[in-house]
């Protein structure tokens, strides 16, 4: 599933959650293309050349270049010319400039296998570049997966910003602008019950109690590999994961439909509505008022079209959504989801269910999991701790 991964000094991931299970490895569908051993200073100049005498119009996720290490750690490379036809010995299926290619620069050629499709797991990528080289199915660049990593980031301080509580976090991205639309976290469980002790699983001293006799600092939990979803005192005020704990609450003031995405969807529906007012609504004195005011001044026309809901926009969760959460992203037309830790309890994107893959539903997004080191969470639990018991 993976795809990108940054050149930070601590290892950062983007991981696709594909729509369905992925192919064995060992049955990825293959091609037949013509290839050849070049110079490497000649490889810039080839590549060029071909990217605009033969594009790879059917085998975009397919690199043209393969680098292998010989005799001792020299480096080798290949060049992937075209694809072939048939059974082909792929002389008479070049084209009249790949000829000329081949006769200027001397070149050997040889027919190999490439795998027909890109991706949709890590598995399959790797078993992929056994054969030849494919670049990564999520398409992020450098800068947008720096993006994705801060947002992500952002997201994992907000389910931990709370001394003695961790919940999850939901943040509304418009990736157009890298602006933050909306941003909540959890209110299953209101401040009053939590002030008052009234679940003394969820209180913030026995919490810190709990945190202390784990030696958290010590345990190898963490966002990463999603073994933090295990450990049942750091998650037990996170909805999604026990999205029927309210039911089990006797006393307290409980939200159960609360959850941090659709808290987030509310609050982004909120701000559409007093940037972009319905102005059919208002009367005309009113509606003169709105023109005549500032509203321009805040980078908006009166005129300006109020977003369809969230359509286009990107979501940050530090929690895989459960199935409630994850349907109202479908009806919220989300472009992509973005979560950090799976939810074995009750995922709907890929842990336990998989409805980015229901093909009755008539709107899909794109899944992927980010990986930060665990030190992004633990560091926070920790440093709440710390601040808690001071």
């Amino acid at each position: 599933m993976e795809n990108t991964e940054s050149v930070l000094p601590l290892v950062c991931k983007i991981i696709h959650i594909p729509e369905k299970p992925s192919f064995l490895p060992h049955l990825q569908p293959t091609v037949n293309v013509l290839a050849s051993v070049i110079e490497p200073k000649d490889a810039n100049t080839l590549v060029r050349k071909l990217n605009k005498i033969a594009p790879l119009e059917n085998l975009q996720h397919v690199k043209r270049v393969q680098k292998k290490s010989i005799d001792g750690g020299k480096p080798q490379l290949s060049l992937l010319l075209c694809m072939t036809v048939g059974n082909d010995d792929g002389n008479d299926c070049m084209q009249y400039e790949i000829l000329e290619l081949v006769k200027s620069y001397q070149l050997s050629t040889f027919i190999t296998k490439v795998c027909k499709y890109a991706a949709t797991s890590k598995e399959e990528w790797d078993e992929q570049c056994k054969l030849w080289p494919t670049s990564g199915i999520t398409g992020f660049s450098e800068d947008e997966s720096q993006s994705v990593f801060g947002f992500m980031r952002h997201t994992i301080n907000l389910a931990t910003s709370s001394i003695g509580q961790v919940v999850n976090a939901a943040v509304i991205v418009d990736p157009s602008t890298k602006q933050v639309i909306a941003s909540a976290c959890d209110q299953v469980i209101s401040s009053a019950s939590l002030a008052s002790g009234v679940s003394k699983e969820g209180s913030c001293s026995n919490y810190l109690e709990n945190l202390k006799a784990s030696n958290l600092e010590n345990q190898q939990t963490s966002l990463l590999d999603g073994s933090i979803s295990e450990f049942k005192p750091i998650t037990n005020n996170v909805a999604c994961v026990h999205p029927w704990q309210w039911a089990l609450r006797s006393s307290g003031c409980w939200h159960p439909l609360q959850h941090a995405a659709i808290v987030a969807i509310e609050y982004s529906a909120a701000r559409d509505l007093k940037l972009f007012p319905d102005h059919k609504a208002l009367s005309p004195l009113k509606r003169q008022k709105i023109e005549e005011s500032g509203f321009q001044s805040i980078g908006h026309s009166y005129q300006s079209l109020r977003p369809y809901l969230c359509t286009g926009y990107d979501i940050y969760l530090a929690w895989e959504p459960c199935a409630m959460c994850a349907m109202a992203l479908v009806h919220q037309r989300v472009r992509r989801i973005f979560f950090s830790s799976p939810n074995f309890s009750a995922g709907a994107l890929g842990s336990v269910h998989r409805l980015q893959g229901e093909r009755s539903l008539n709107h899909h997004y794109a899944v992927f999991r980010v990986v930060l080191p665990e030190e992004v969470f633990r560091n926070k639990v920790v440093d709440g701790k710390t601040s808690g018991s001071g």
